[in-house]
């Protein structure tokens, strides 16, 4: 007699032998024993959830018919009868299986909905399942959907998918859909633990639980590797041997990964990867498991008392957790997580391992976790950049009336007290009235460490540094700060040539050069048919742009002579248009800002308005 598969062998026989789908079962149950019973049935989930099962036993309720043959309709088929043993031996007449993936032409079903003419010959219920109905061409879908809608009485579709966004709306409507969920990495390891016991295969708790993570919600798919543990581990099922079969990572080796980048350890990190890859360990296999022991560390940090279960991992999570900060585990999952993605794209698996792990190591600069550990006194407020880059403040026995040479031309901004504070606090202590002196220093030192001697220097100096360091108001700097290339100043003449070169664009009578000179240029001024215009760009002031502008105004009866020089431009069409699309930006942004609802969600769940994503219309 030839070897059953687990998977076949413990395929469930009645509703009372499915795992995971309550919530399918329930409503199924209920509806037999209330005969509403509808005509067609839409059963989707992943693979090995137990779509066909549920169809078998199905078809076997509606077409039971008891142990004395005087049964009816019911939620608990017998499993003896006629009707019931061979819609598990898969020979029921009444009962026909198309697989939809080699059967998508119109003419598969148009073959199946033929039989629907003709009633039950053994059976109480014609059953059609058609497996993976998704795979149907769209004509074949039209030619089920009248019989669909409207089957004769004694006729029952069960349709099954495993993607039901490609099955038309227009089935889907016709159909009581029930969806299949994945099964919980513990109800597999229940249902393994009572396969096993049943078949008499010793197997320890680590092993079923490996098998039952493996499986991803496949039931059929935990069946089938716990098939195939027993075999390589010669009848038993042990951690060891299940882990070498998987290619899973040992588990000292993922705490000895996440204990390195809890300690910032590199060497450990690239040391351990090297051990795998002598191993032959599956890095893919490696990043899930650490992505588990990190969901479970995230748990007890969030919320201690919130592991449940006696699970021998719970110890290592807790350590784990107590030695990681929460964010750094929260970045640490999200890496392990997009770096199964980047291991095809690596030279090598085990260098892509290797890169992913050393990426947190290079998010986390050395000597963060003490800086995060050091109590707050003093000038701990300050990071290590901003107290390498602040000015010193020496107390110094100035007296008061005389005042710094630079004091009384630079303004003292309002944040300039602060910086000067720990160096204030770190300064050896004086009498009381050298303290005063040093607390009213501040002011002194509110731009940069630089003298107050450029004051006195030339005047060509002072024009140099005064643009970044302590500008001075004046009319002879005014053109540099105030009215530069990126400004616009209107003048007497800029509203007549926005609009006159607004509609030579908008009719097309000026392109490519020609355009961008009439854009970037200012109208200066106009003596009868002759136009001045200036220019920033040497570049623009071309000979062919120039006689195609002169030509366009010329047919457009502006003027006949056209003069072009190259200087400072202050109004020009480009920049009035930038004005102008700069205004709309800004109304469009205090709108949203200014929004009621926008504010709600500012002010309760903290949102942050992205500029950027703003378009006025």
């Amino acid at each position: 007699m030839s070897y059953l598969v687990l998977a076949r062998k413990f395929r469930p026989k009645t509703f009372g032998e499915m795992v995971g789908q309550e919530h399918v079962v329930r409503a199924l149950e209920n509806a037999l024993t209330s005969q509403r019973l509808h005509h067609a049935y839409l059963f989707t989930g992943t693979r090995g959830v137990g779509k066909t099962t549920v169809s078998r036993i199905l078809a076997k309720s509606l077409n039971c018919q008891g142990p004395d043959g005087q049964g009816g309709v019911t939620a608990q088929p017998c499993g003896v009868c006629q009707a019931c043993t061979e819609i598990d031996a898969g020979r029921f007449i009444d009962y026909t299986e198309l697989d939809a993936a080699s059967n998508r032409g119109v003419d598969e079903v148009q073959g199946l909905l033929e039989q629907a003419v003709y009633k039950p010959v053994q059976g109480r219920f014609k059953v059609f399942m058609i497996d993976e109905v998704h795979m149907l061409t769209n004509t074949a879908f039209n030619a089920m959907l009248k019989t669909l809608e409207e089957p004769p009485e004694y006729l029952k579709f069960v349709l099954a998918t495993t993607d039901p966004q490609k099955v038309p709306v227009t089935v889907l409507s016709r159909c009581l859909q029930f969806n299949l969920r994945p099964m919980a990495p513990e109800t597999v390891r229940e249902h393994l633990g009572r396969v096993l016991q049943s078949e008499g295969v010793p197997a320890d708790d680590a092993s079923l639980r490996l098998l039952a993570r493996a499986a991803r919600g496949s039931m059929r798919d935990a069946l089938s590797l716990t098939d195939q543990a027993i075999a390589f581990g010669a009848g038993q099922l042990q951690e060891a041997t299940v882990r070498q079969m998987l290619g899973s990572a040992d588990r000292s080796h993922v705490l000895r990964l996440l204990q390195a980048l809890a300690d910032g350890d590199g060497r450990t990190v690239v040391d351990t990867c090297e051990e795998l890859r002598l191993q032959g360990l599956s890095a893919a296999a490696t990043l899930e498991d650490m992505a588990a022991m990190l969901q479970r560390m995230a748990v007890l940090q969030a919320v201690p008392d919130g592991a449940r279960g006696d699970d021998a991992e719970l110890a290592d999570a807790a350590r784990l957790a107590a030695a990681m900060p929460a964010d750094e585990t929260q970045l640490l999952y999200s890496i392990c997580l997009h770096g199964r993605a980047e291991l095809g794209l690596a030279p090598d698996e085990y260098a892509g391992l290797t890169m992913v792990l050393l990426r947190l190591l290079a998010f986390k600069p050395a000597g963060a976790t003490a800086e995060k550990k050091t109590p707050h006194d003093g000038g701990a407020g300050l990071s290590r950049a901003a107290q390498a880059s602040a000015p010193t403040v020496t107390p110094t026995a100035t007296p008061p009336s005389a005042p710094a040479p630079s004091a009384a031309p630079a303004p003292a901004p309002s944040s300039a007290p602060r910086p000067a504070m720990p160096s204030v606090s770190a300064a050896p202590a004086r009498p009381e009235g050298e303290r005063l002196r040093v607390v009213e220093m501040p002011p002194v030192q509110v731009q940069a460490p630089a003298p107050a001697a450029p004051v006195h220097a030339p005047q060509q100096d002072v024009v140099a540094v005064a643009v970044r360091e302590q500008p001075e108001p004046g009319a002879r700097q005014q053109p540099q700060s105030a009215t530069g290339p990126s400004r616009l100043v209107p003048n007497e003449e800029g509203d007549l040539w926005h609009q006159t070169v607004q509609q030579l664009v908008a009719a097309e009578a000026i392109t490519a050069l020609a355009r961008e000179l009439a854009l970037q240029a200012q109208l200066i001024a106009r003596d009868g048919d002759h136009w001045m215009l200036r220019v920033e760009r040497e570049s623009l002031n071309q000979a062919g742009s120039r006689e195609r502008l002169r030509a366009a105004l010329e047919q457009a009866g502006l003027g006949t002579r056209l003069s072009v020089e190259v200087g400072t431009v202050s109004d020009s069409p480009a920049r009035r248009n930038a004005a102008f699309a700069a205004e709309k930006q800004r109304v469009a942004e205090e709108t949203v800002r200014n929004d009621s609802y926008v504010q709600s969600l500012v002010r309760d769940f903290g949102a942050k308005i992205v500029a950027s994503g703003i378009k006025p219309l």
